[in-house]
This record gives C-alpha cells, sequence and structure tokens, in this order.
C-alpha cells in the first residue's frame, strides 16, 4: 500500500469515526475531511472544489425546490384527506398513508414526500384515536422504497447514475430504477400493512404548542365570483366541496342572513361566512374558486411578494382592538396588515369578520409584511402565536408545480435534455410563476447536504486516483471468488446497507459506487447490476434513526426510540435482501 492510498483511507475512516461520533454536523465532516484531503495531498487544489459544480448538487438543490412547490399546492394532501375520509380502520389507514408516500417519493424527493403527508397521519390518528407512531415509521420507510423507483426520489440513485456514465459512457435514465424499486416497493408496503404490530404500542410524542392552542375554529369570509365553480348553484352544491367546513352565514346586498337555506342560489358578489381548521378553509375556498376576503388587497410593502405571509396572533386585554370591529379601526389602510380569519374560543361567529367586535383572547389569521409584522402587532397590542404557511391560491396556481414536475420528469424520461437542466428549468420556472416564493425556494434548500456534496465527491474521487478502490476490489475479488455472482451481488447490497447508518446515503454511494464498480470489472462482470446494489442498500437504512433524514424526522413526533427503528427494520432489511438480489440479476444480466 503506497503512501498516498494510506492518507487517503485514514482520512476515510477519520470521517467515519467523526460520523458515527455525531458531535460534529455532517456538512462540517465532509469540509475537514476535504481540507484534511488537500493537506496531505491526495486531492489537488485545483480540483478542491469541483465537486460544488457536479450536476449531482445542481440536480438535487433543484429537486428540493421543486418538491417544496409540491408540498405548499397543498393538492396531493387534499386529495388524500378526500380519499380517505371515510376509512377508519388503523391497517386500512396505514395502507393508503403508506402507498401514497411511497407512490410520491418516486416523484418528489423522498423526504419532501414525507413531509407532505405527515399532517395527514396526525389527522387520522386522531380520527382512529391512535397514536401517530402506528403511522409514521412505516410511512419513513415507505417513503425510503419510493425512492428507489426513480432517478430523483433519493441523492444515492442521481450519484449512481453519475458513476455508471463515468465507466461507460451511459446514465442511468429516469425509469431504468422502477423494475427494481417499484417491485421492492410493494412488497414493502405488503410489508408494512401487517408488519407496523412489531412496533411498540406505547409510544407518544410530547404534546406540541400547537396541539395544547388546538385552534380549529377561525370563522372567515369568501366572496363569490363569476369563476366560482359554485356561482349559480345552490348552497347545497357548496356544502358538498366543503372538507371539514361549516357555512355559518351568508352576506348578499350588504344583509347578513345567519342561516341561509340550502335551496338558496349563490350569485356573484355574494360573501359566505365559513368556520374551520385555517388549512381546511383553504382548501374549501380553493377547490370552489372563492375568493377570501381581504387576501388580494395591497400591503404595505416593496411589492414583493416574497415578503407577504400570513401570522397567528392573539389579541391582548390591552390591545387597542378591543371591543372595536376591523372595518371601524382600518386594520389595511393604518396598519398594512390584512385580516384573514377569526377565531373565538367556545363562540360561533355569524357575523361578518369586518363588523364583529373584538374581544381580548380572540385568535386572528393576519396578512402582511413578514418583515413589518412583529412592529405592527405590537402597536396593534397583540401577541404573535405562529407563523401559517396558508397558499391562498387558485386551483391553477396549486396544479401548477405538479404540470411544471411533470413536464420535468417527460423531457428526462424521453431524454430531451439532461436531468440536470430539466430540474434546474423546472426549479426557475416554479419561482418565475409564482408557485414558490423565492425565499421560501432557499429556506427549502438543504445547503448542509450540498456542502456535503460538494465537499466529498473530491475526497471519494481521491480513492480512485490513488489506487485505493483497486485495493477494496481485489479484497473484494477474493472474499467473492467462492461465491457464485449472486453472492457477490449480494455481498455488495449488505455493505452498502451495512455502511449507510454510519455515514449517510449520499456518502455512503459516494464512496461504494466506485468500489463496487471496479470490483466489477476485475471479475469480468458487467457494472450495472453492482451499481444497483450499492442504490438499493444505500437507500434502504431501516435500522436507526440517524442514516436517513426521513428516519430522523418521525423519531420525536412519533415517540420513538433508537431500538424501536431495528424492531420493524430488521425484518424488512432482510426481505430487501432477499428479494432484492433476483430483482437486481434479472433487470441487469452481469454477463
Amino acid at each position: 500500500m503506497t503512501l498516498p492510498q494510506m492518507l487517503a483511507f485514514g482520512i476515510l475512516g477519520g470521517m467515519m469515526l467523526l460520523f458515527i461520533w455525531g458531535r460534529l454536523r455532517y456538512d462540517l465532516v465532509a469540509i475537514l475531511a476535504l481540507l484534511a484531503s488537500i493537506a496531505a495531498g491526495t486531492v489537488s487544489s485545483k480540483n478542491a472544489f469541483s465537486g460544488f459544480s457536479d450536476d449531482i448538487v445542481i440536480i438535487v438543490a433543484s429537486a428540493l425546490v421543486v418538491s417544496a412547490a409540491v408540498a405548499r399546492s397543498g393538492i396531493i394532501e387534499s386529495g388524500l384527506e378526500r380519499l380517505t375520509m371515510g376509512v377508519t380502520r388503523i391497517r386500512w389507514q396505514l395502507t393508503v398513508l403508506v402507498t401514497s408516500v411511497t407512490f410520491l417519493s418516486a416523484l418528489v424527493k423522498n423526504i419532501g414526500a414525507l413531509a407532505i403527508l405527515m399532517p395527514s397521519a396526525f389527522k387520522m390518528a386522531k380520527k382512529s384515536d391512535a397514536s401517530p407512531s402506528v403511522f409514521l415509521m412505516p410511512m419513513a420507510f415507505g417513503s425510503l422504497l419510493g425512492g428507489l423507483i426513480t432517478l430523483i426520489g433519493t441523492s444515492p440513485n442521481i450519484i449512481v447514475s453519475r458513476v455508471r456514465e463515468d465507466m461507460t459512457g451511459e446514465p442511468f435514465g429516469m425509469f431504468d430504477y422502477a423494475p427494481v424499486g417499484l417491485s421492492l416497493a410493494i412488497m414493502g408496503i405488503l410489508f408494512l400493512r401487517f408488519g407496523y404490530r412489531l412496533l411498540p404500542r406505547d409510544r407518544r410524542a410530547a404534546p406540541t404548542m400547537g396541539e395544547a392552542l388546538d385552534i380549529s375554529d377561525y370563522t372567515t369570509e369568501a366572496r363569490v365570483t363569476e369563476m366560482s365553480s359554485v356561482a349559480h348553484n345552490s348552497i347545497a352544491a357548496l356544502r358538498k366541496t366543503f372538507d371539514h367546513v361549516e357555512l355559518t352565514g351568508l352576506v348578499r346586498n350588504g344583509k347578513l342572513n345567519p342561516r341561509p337555506s340550502n335551496r338558496l342560489v349563490l350569485r356573484a358578489g355574494d360573501v359566505v361566512i365559513l368556520k374551520g381548521e385555517p388549512e381546511a378553509l383553504e382548501r374549501t375556498i380553493a377547490s370552489a374558486n372563492l375568493e377570501l376576503e381581504g387576501q388580494d388587497r395591497a400591503t404595505i410593502t416593496d411589492s414583493d411578494s416574497d415578503s407577504i405571509g400570513v401570522i397567528e396572533a392573539v389579541v391582548t386585554s390591552d390591545s387597542v382592538l378591543v371591543g372595536k370591529a376591523a372595518a371601524k379601526i382600518l386594520l389595511h389602510e393604518r396598519y398594512g396588515v390584512n385580516l384573514i380569519a377569526l377565531s373565538r374560543s367556545g363562540q360561533r361567529l355569524t357575523r361578518g369578520m369586518s363588523e364583529t367586535k373584538l374581544r381580548a383572547g380572540d385568535i386572528m389569521l393576519l396578512q402582511g409584511p413578514l418583515g413589518a409584522l412583529p412592529g405592527q402587532l405590537r402597536e396593534l397590542g397583540c401577541l404573535p402565536l405562529a407563523e401559517r404557511k396558508l397558499k391562498l391560491g387558485s386551483v391553477q396556481k396549486r396544479i401548477l408545480p405538479i404540470a411544471i414536475l411533470a413536464i420535468a420528469m417527460a423531457l428526462t424520461a424521453f431524454e430531451l435534455v439532461p436531468v440536470a437542466v430539466a430540474f434546474f428549468g423546472a426549479a426557475a420556472l416554479v419561482m418565475l410563476t409564482g408557485a414558490l416564493p423565492v425565499r421560501e425556494a432557499y429556506e427549502h434548500i438543504e445547503w448542509p447536504i450540498l456542502i456535503m456534496l460538494g465537499a466529498l465527491i473530491p475526497v471519494s474521487e481521491a480513492l480512485q486516483t490513488t489506487g485505493g478502490t483497486d485495493l477494496i476490489a481485489n479484497w473484494l475479488s477474493a472474499t467473492a471468488v467462492s461465491l457464485p455472482p449472486w453472492g457477490a451481488v449480494m455481498l455488495i447490497l449488505v455493505a452498502a446497507m451495512a455502511v449507510t447508518p454510519f455515514l449517510n446515503n449520499a456518502a455512503t454511494v459516494l464512496v461504494m459506487a466506485p468500489i463496487a464498480a471496479t470490483f466489477a470489472n476485475d471479475i469480468g462482470l458487467k457494472p450495472e447490476a453492482f451499481l444497483m446494489a450499492v442504490a438499493v442498500g444505500a437507500g434502504c437504512d431501516f435500522l436507526t434513526p440517524i442514516g436517513h433524514q426521513c428516519n430522523t424526522l418521525v423519531m420525536g413526533p412519533g415517540g420513538y426510540r433508537f431500538g424501536d427503528y431495528a424492531r420493524l427494520g430488521a425484518p424488512l432489511s432482510l426481505l430487501v435482501i432477499l428479494a432484492g438480489v433476483p430483482l437486481i440479476l434479472w433487470t441487469w444480466p452481469i454477463y
């Protein structure tokens, strides 16, 4: 072993120890590994930052932006809630949730798909009086399996595709992963439908502040326009579009009708008074294409729509609003904020918001410039509770990010443009069209992941340039001499699965994929099956909460302990190994 090889292995070993230690952030560990490689001479200063210009970084960042736009649209969550409206049995709720997050993970990054559907899991758990822990870990595992189906489902697939391109001149396509990934995903869904019983039943997270407040009775006003789907239809037709929302009044020509008849036909200009949770109100207004009162009024700002947000605030006893109606206090004209919705504990509000006299303890949803809202709230004598991520958009605008994602996937599937270009363009489009404000787009980019990728690409390449991958491949070749071809593929899959909990899936692929490709070449076999084994192994960390962000994301909300993951994850990992190897060999012949 040469000195450069020893240094490359030493840096890689130190990096793995720091990952396992867990005291330093993984992006900082990657930076230290890059600096150590430069100092040791295994990475030249000229190539030190080449990783940050790699297509992988662009694809991952762009996929995160597009995923955030799809999540923000609320279309997926809204459709799922309608689908499960009558589903009350836990096993069927679990099946719907796991299936939904699995197939959504094939279209958007799996961490984004899980985040989109977690609120639905909490609502279903509340409906069936079950702990969210019944749903959350199976959903996390389903999202990992769904990520195996397409190129963009998870970062390892993108990295493996690049390694294949380096070796053969041809990358993996958008749906080249589907035969193996889709089969494993379906088997995983069937297992989780029954296997969830392996989880302890007493796991419950500590109540959140949002659950403690449990504000679920906001009242808002929405105007019927000529474009509304319920215009010229009866109130009964409007009620059919309701999603956990109650109609408490109708204002026509300035006159309030607190109990409108179902037979009453709605006209353009009518204002309906609706009561429900903010998200449910938003979905109902969007599905009926109503116009939320006040949402389009200009606010005192620099006209940058990215700075406009919605915040939840409580009226204090010293507030200037106490005893006054919103219309009289001129909230919009004097303070530059719009009253979107109002909640009063224990009371049914039937009057219009602008005419309702405010009291201490009332909860308001206010829209305005996020930078100015804290100052405006102090002036009004209100205390902020939380920022609400309400979209306040039309159905057409909510469908827009899904249409953009579909176009990007079609362009890459038919190889009309490279993956990086397609998704970079998609990310630009969702921002240009307003489907995702620029400010939110930058917030949703996981900068630590990008830093880690950019730093580790040259570190992992140092193993190749120093001949380190050849050494490991030779050792694997010697180990696999007595193994049949399927045993060699299984060896790579198990090795990737074993390493992933200690690094993370992206780092595992950066290290393992070149080794697997060299190993395949040394024993005279095609590399595709071995690269696919690395992708599957790295994407299937079911044993710990630290190997993948999806597992980490559900640990707190589900109240899980470290050992809970192996209880459900160990048999699922075994299933992936036993089914994955023959599927890989059937799809990607090694001769």
